[in-house]
């Protein structure tokens, strides 16, 4: 049974400090509140995913981002009441409070109706060559190589199973039959798992264009040799809110330049910046599409996701930022995997 008090923060913190406090709850919510306990405001995983967009820090104070005015229940309204309330408002959790507006706990949907299945189609791409990590994948799938005690992409499909994911698609081609020859028919692992077997590599776009039937909901779109503690129902929610016809997890990089940069206006010299560090949003490997995009795709051509965005822009179609706050890694080298090896069961 988790407990709410691990989802309190003071106002004084930082919204690294609500990440944190999400982590460790298990809950996308951080619940703000002095220190007798009365509810300040509440933050969630998507207040802070659009304060990201909006050029805020994780450094930043709880207090300037947080909603001051968060929809409550007090404490002992029945399941009924707050059942209505979630689902008027359109909302997964609600803080509970007493007469005197401190926190007695917290109201969750799946605690209300169960935990529930995710009827979007998840499509892993497992067929990349991974020359990069050679000789160790000469003759294996990159996505099968070890991180911990088993495979990358088990990790990975049994991350999507306990979020409530069961329609599962891996789309193979290097060495495929060690992948399915480990995953079968996916009960094992409580999925539905299908194969999409590419002729000749087509991309991450390009292999979209073999699912049969077309879905008719969003579809996540995810790498094969990727690690995230992502919560990919957080990620379907952002997509739905921002009417999107595709969504792209983004994440920050950083990078230290090695020379002094010059600011001239002219031929004067107005600034110097001793090896600034310059930071970007980067591709974090992670998508959901829409049906209407899907089925744009032509078949049986290369088509990356990259291309897929840039055509949809385009055409006018909306395409949306996921920013990622969770811990995440591309295990592309083999400085990659020896780090996801050490840091990931941690």
């Amino acid at each position: 049974m988790r407990d709410w008090r691990s989802a309190l923060v003071s106002p004084s913190g930082t919204m690294r400090d609500a990440v944190a406090a999400m982590s460790e709850s298990g809950w996308q919510i951080a619940l703000v509140a002095d220190a007798s306990g009365r509810l300040l405001g509440v933050l969630t995983d998507g207040d802070i995913r659009r304060a990201l967009l909006h050029g805020r820090e994780l450094a930043s104070p709880i207090a300037e981002v947080m909603n001051p005015s968060p929809v409550t229940m007090p404490a002992g309204s029945s399941s009924a009441a707050v059942k209505a309330t979630m689902s008027r408002d359109l909302l997964h959790f609600v803080p509970l409070i007493d007469a005197e507006g401190r926190v007695t706990g917290i109201a969750t949907i799946d605690d209300l109706v169960g935990e529930q299945e995710r009827p979007n189609p998840v499509v892993i791409m497992a067929g990349g060559l991974g020359k990069r990590l050679h000789p160790l994948t000469e003759n294996y799938p990159k996505p099968m190589l070890h991180v911990g005690d088993r495979p990358i992409l088990e990790t990975i499909v049994t991350s999507f199973a306990d979020q409530g994911f069961r329609d599962i698609h891996l789309a193979v081609n290097f060495r495929s039959d060690i992948v399915e020859s480990h995953f079968g028919d996916g009960s094992r692992f409580g999925v539905r798992i299908t194969y999409i077997r590419e002729p000749r590599p087509l991309g991450t776009a390009g292999a979209l264009s073999l699912l049969d039937p077309k879905p008719e909901l969003p579809v996540i779109v995810m790498n094969g040799d990727l690690l995230t503690r992502m919560s990919c129902d957080a990620l379907l929610e952002f997509h739905a809110r921002s009417a999107a016809d595709a969504t792209m997890v983004v994440r920050e990089a950083s990078f230290d330049l090695p020379f002094g940069v010059v600011t001239v206006e002219g031929a004067s010299i107005v600034q110097i910046a001793e090896k600034p560090q310059r930071t970007y949003l980067v591709n974090a490997g992670i998508y959901v599409i829409s049906p209407g995009l899907l089925r744009s795709i032509p078949a049986d051509e290369y088509l990356d996701m990259p291309a897929l965005f840039d055509g949809a822009i385009s055409d006018g179609r909306k395409t949306v930022a996921f920013p990622l706050h969770e811990y995440w890694i591309d295990i592309g080298r083999l400085e990659e995997l020896e780090r996801a090896q050490a840091e990931w069961n941690q």
